[in-house]
């Protein structure tokens, strides 16, 4: 495990919106699989879409992306992120690894593919497919959520991502 006020401290950045609170039940859990996955080892910096900027996602060696599925698209809040961030980390973020968890109430696929083609332009790489919970957030969800959070901790604590 590395040092955690070593220079090899790996950096997570959570960017999420949630109004509802089912966003909110996914990225709790999502935190916690992080902190389990990564340990000491790795920062978590957990930021409402509206509180991220460029700064917090040139500091991430990676970053998960959570929101609720509105009118067959990301949350306005989400987007809002993008269009503050984009230009400013097109160049400095290529490569950077990726997971998406979005909340829908009938259909999420519209809320993924905007996500999606947002990041292909910042040539952002995902490291796993988009967790999608649609309808009541139940536990196999959570557990699918936390197994996200874990995972991707768990790959930067290894040096996978």
């Amino acid at each position: 495990m590395t040092d955690a006020s070593g220079p090899d401290r790996r950096h997570l950045l959570v960017v999420y919106h949630s109004r509802s609170g089912s966003t909110a039940r996914l990225l709790d859990a999502v935190v916690a699989g992080a902190a389990e996955g990564g340990g000491e080892a790795v920062e978590r910096r957990v930021l409402r879409a509206f509180d991220a900027g460029p700064e917090d996602v040139t500091w991430a060696d990676a970053i998960v992306l959570g929101t609720p599925a509105n009118f067959g698209y990301m949350s306005g809040a989400l987007k809002d992120f993008f269009e503050r961030i984009y230009h400013r980390c097109l160049d400095l973020t290529v490569g950077l690894p990726y997971a998406l968890f979005v909340k829908g109430e009938t259909d999420a696929s519209g809320a993924v593919t905007s996500v999606e083609r947002i990041v292909a332009g910042l040539r952002w790489r995902a490291v796993l497919p988009p967790l999608i919970v649609v309808g009541e957030v139940k536990p196999p969800d959570l557990d699918q959520a936390r197994e996200l959070g874990a995972t991707v901790a768990a790959g930067l604590d290894a040096g996978i991502f």
